[in-house]
């Protein structure tokens, strides 16, 4: 590897982790604030219908050990029933370059304040025991902090990503937490909910924008620059465009609103100029149903 190159690898290297314990701290004080009026949630009865091997971890029972099926293999290896599956929920946020943008109304992009609102919730949900799991991710869900300190390594150590998230097989009545602009075409959205939603996964959305993003708060000649191939735009007086623009976001809104409705998901929005606090108790509140009888 060329000098230069390896710097600039041990550059990146070094500017994650000075990110991973921040990011940690930011969503543990917002989880502690929103835990402080959230009380815990009954859980579901169990079942026996199996879903799949799992590597044994440390803490497994060695009753739950599937003797046979190590036998096969060069490690112990775990029964798992459907209901330790689908006592579950998964999380992702969107990593593609839109989400990294950021106007001077807010101190934070997109996506600085998803991960914070993802691992925030991951953080609430690991303090009630559930397990959980990073969409995409290869670990399978799990309890506990170290689950919660991995995930936040996966996320602040991922480069770009798709604006949708990526199609990966959930088991039956899973939980799904999605944090995105979503500015994708309704369309497309509601192809990639469906295909979870066929497997009775319940799902919840949180639209995050920048204020700008809803305000459009630009006057006289102004040059839109696209973020992910979309091309430039110059408006001799971008204030014309406000009213247009404010009801077609509307309308977009109201489109995944109506998506998420028809699939019996829930879905809420935030802006990044207010508090993480107040998406974070809607949402969690949402999700905290999943389960609850």
């Amino acid at each position: 590897m060329a000098p230069t190159a390896a710097l600039q690898q041990r550059q990146r290297a070094e500017a994650l982790a000075q990110r991973f314990p921040a990011l940690l701290v930011a969503a543990d004080r917002v989880a502690a604030t929103v835990a402080q009026g959230v009380h815990g949630r009954k859980r579901v009865g169990t079942g026996d219908a199996f879903w799949q091997f799992r590597a044994y971890e440390a803490g497994d029972p060695l009753q739950s050990v599937d003797w046979r099926q190590s036998a096969k293999r060069e490690r112990l290896y775990v029964r798992q029933n459907e209901w330790e599956a689908a006592e579950s929920m998964w999380l992702w946020r969107d990593g593609s370059p839109s989400m990294r943008w950021r106007s001077a109304l807010s101190e934070v992009t997109k996506v600085d304040r998803a991960e914070v609102l993802l691992l925030a919730t991951a953080s609430l949900l690991v303090r009630g025991g559930e397990r959980i799991a990073r969409l995409g991710g290869e670990a399978p869900p799990q309890v506990g902090r170290g689950t919660l300190q991995r995930i936040a390594s996966e996320v602040t150590s991922e480069q770009g990503g798709g604006s949708l998230p990526p199609q990966v097989p959930l088991p039956r009545h899973a939980g799904l937490v999605l944090i995105s602009d979503f500015l994708s075409p309704l369309e497309e959205i509601e192809a990639c909910f469906r295909r979870f939603a066929a497997g009775t996964v319940r799902g919840h959305v949180l639209q995050v924008l920048d204020p700008a993003e809803e305000d459009l708060p630009y006057d006289g000649r102004t040059r839109f620059e696209g973020v992910e191939g979309e091309g430039d735009y110059v408006a001799s007086r971008a204030e014309r465009l406000r009213g247009a623009y404010h009801d077609r976001l509307a309308a977009h809104r109201e489109g995944l609103r109506a998506i998420c409705r028809r699939l019996g998901w829930t879905c809420s929005t935030h802006r990044t100029d207010r508090p993480a606090e107040g998406a974070l108790l809607g949402l969690y509140t949402a999700v905290a149903g999943t389960f609850a009888k």
